[in-house]
């Protein structure tokens, strides 16, 4: 396909919109009459633009039509359309190329000419497995996970599914945060976290705890210690490091009935919440007579706190049959959007 009548002087673009200078053919193939059939489609078509729109010379645009649909002019400027074309799309392939293998590449970050350019292009991202750590008396494990500049946290065997990422947690921030605020002005407050997870419940009640506070975190998992001492502790803040700090190595459940009110506030992460169990070895915590457990673990009016994936009317009702008063709070999973997840907050009724 060729075109002509292109041209900057007033009249010819509308000419060329026009199907000015139009002529089919093939190389070395029978030409259609792109000739005869351009000019008079450029002297029809330039005539009713010039009609239609104020101010343009509608015969002038079709007799430049005519002149530039002859068959020398088309022929040149088909070539040069296409030498220019062939420019364009070389230019053009040849820069995608370039981002995308630089950008997929493991050293993406070094190519600053890329970085600087199309900064909004981000690398592949894909999971990396980082480590593996068995679960005590269960025969499962948890998988440690890398992605991007995240950590990610699954069930090996568990379908792809995901217990915690670094990206999101700020639910769990808030479950220690409220239930913290409500205990910090008691003297020498203590309080216990189940399940040390990424360390962001840690790090958000030693925030909103005094200097003299001590958080008792136990976790089941040795390896899931050891990974917040490593590069996942450095995105909560490395809270392992506080002095406040004491962690447990067993299961929360033998520390609440190990220690009768020995905390002003008992924040539990186990699992998915009541609903989301993963583990059947962890509905002990959430039944009858965990929760009762619980409320003997505590101190007069002390709190606590549950983390959930999702509500459970039914908890909601096992919660004041243990004695507390419960008030059900639904949080944003990441920032003020997304996906919310549920936090009880219960307060101990009697001593």
């Amino acid at each position: 396909m060729t075109f002509g009548g292109f041209g900057s002087i007033p009249g010819t673009g509308w000419s060329l919109i026009g199907g000015l200078g139009i002529s089919i053919g093939t190389n070395g193939g029978p030409l259609l009459p792109g000739p005869t059939f351009g000019s008079g489609a450029g002297l029809i078509c330039g005539y009713g633009v010039g009609v239609a729109v104020p101010g343009e010379p509608g015969i002038g645009a079709g007799l430049i039509g005519v002149v530039c649909s002859c068959w020398p002019c088309t022929a040149v400027i088909e070539s040069a359309a296409r030498a220019m074309a062939v420019r364009i799309v070389r230019f053009i392939n040849g820069s995608v190329g370039l981002v995308v293998t630089c950008r997929l590449l493991p050293t993406a970050s070094v190519c600053l000419p890329c970085a600087a350019i199309f900064p909004q292009v981000s690398p592949m991202k894909r999971f990396v497995l980082l480590d593996t750590a068995p679960i005590p008396e269960n025969g499962g494990a948890l998988c440690l996970f890398e992605y991007g500049e995240d950590f990610v946290i699954k069930i090996q065997g568990g379908g792809g599914g995901q217990l915690m990422n670094t990206r999101m947690h700020a639910s769990e921030d808030a479950l220690a945060e409220i239930p913290c605020r409500k205990v910090a002005g008691r003297p020498d407050s203590r309080v216990l976290i189940g399940g040390l997870g990424m360390g962001f419940t840690l790090a958000s009640a030693l925030k909103h705890l005094g200097k003299s506070a001590e958080v008792v975190v136990a976790e089941l998992v040795p390896g899931v210690v050891e990974w917040n001492r490593g590069p996942l502790g450095e995105k909560a803040g490395n809270p392992l490091q506080d002095p406040r700090t004491v962690i447990r190595l067993e299961d929360v459940a033998k520390v609440l009935q190990a220690e009768p009110q020995g905390f002003d506030a008992i924040m539990l992460d186990v699992d998915n919440g009541p609903e989301g169990l993963t583990q059947r070895a962890n509905s002990w915590l959430y039944s009858a007579g965990g929760l009762s457990a619980c409320a003997k673990a505590l101190r007069p009016k002390g709190v606590l706190a549950v983390w959930s994936a999702s509500a459970d009317r039914q908890f909601s009702d096992k919660l004041k049959k243990a004695g507390f008063k419960a008030e059900e709070v639904q949080v944003f999973a990441h920032g003020n959007k997304g996906t919310r997840h549920t936090i009880w907050i219960a307060e101990k009724l009697k001593g």
